[in-house]
């Protein structure tokens, strides 16, 4: 068996249900970014993602949660733009404060899983 070095292990939350990931880190950032561009395309663009790629993940999270996370107003002369809901706040919200738990790094479980890595220089067996 080879062992894995571990040079800056990391936790990573994703709430999945079935083959879904309903949210995660990639999900969170994306609200982000839409709730500061106040635009899923300039969000898109700030992330290096694609529009429809940005669309499926919504998508994904509005298929899971019990209200949408994102609204949007069509373009045209007016400018189209999205937002998101008081309910995609809370979902954000939520998330990131559970997040900040799991990877708090003086959090006694976070630094207790952590030391049951083997050493980054630990002979392989």
């Amino acid at each position: 068996m080879t062992r894995t070095h571990h040079q800056h292990p990391r936790f990573q939350l994703r709430l999945v249900s079935g083959k879904d990931v309903v949210i995660g880190p990639g999900k969170a950032d994306l609200l982000d970014a839409i709730g500061r561009t106040g635009s899923i395309s300039s969000a898109t663009r700030e992330m290096g993602l694609s529009y429809k790629k940005a669309w499926q993940l919504i998508n994904t999270m509005n298929e899971h949660f019990a209200e949408p996370v994102i609204s949007t107003v069509s373009g045209g002369s007016q400018r189209g733009g999205a937002e998101l809901t008081d309910f995609g706040h809370r979902v954000l919200e939520q998330y990131r404060a559970l997040q900040a738990r799991l990877t708090a790094e003086n959090a006694p479980e976070t630094q207790a899983l952590l030391d049951l890595l083997a050493p980054a220089d630990a002979p392989d067996p």
